[in-house]
């Protein structure tokens, strides 16, 4: 890891991502074993990826911009007491997170669902979607400009 050059301004940036509620790593479907080098940082105000070995790349979407989290279990998953939490958010990078072979899926996807949701109320955020809203509703928006 790389030396920190300025420690004051790392730990302010550190405590605006908030409390680390969880750490899950990315695990081998056979045994459930975590022998991967994906992991998941899971805090009050953002979602850390971190992935590779070689090359460590690592990813922040905040929780304000995760709109919907879903949750499947394949028979061998529920053997191990694993499972995948997909995550549909409006972030540039990822558009959809999948979180592949994680122990306590059911755990941490209420706890991304509701610090979403808090997220979004603390920083007055609307929603995000345009529910209702598709290319073909386009001409409905012209025809209102000639009445």
């Amino acid at each position: 890891m790389a030396k920190i050059v300025n420690p004051d301004q790392y730990a302010e940036s550190t405590e605006a991502k908030g409390e680390l509620r969880y750490t899950e790593r990315c695990r081998w479907l056979f045994l459930g074993l975590p022998w991967t080098f994906t992991k998941y940082e899971i805090r009050d105000n953002v979602l850390t990826i971190i992935k590779g070995f070689f090359t460590v790349r690592e990813n922040d979407c905040y929780m304000y911009k995760i709109s919907d989290v879903e949750i499947t279990s394949t028979l061998m998953q529920r053997i191990g007491g694993m499972s995948t939490i997909i995550l549909y958010t409006s972030d540039v990078t990822d558009r959809t997170i999948v979180m592949k072979n994680i122990k306590h899926g059911r755990e941490i996807k209420d706890f991304i669902l509701q610090a979403s949701e808090s997220a979004r109320l603390r920083r007055r955020t609307v929603s995000m979607q345009n529910i209702g809203f598709g290319a073909s509703d386009v001409h409905d928006i012209d025809e209102m400009d000639e009445i």
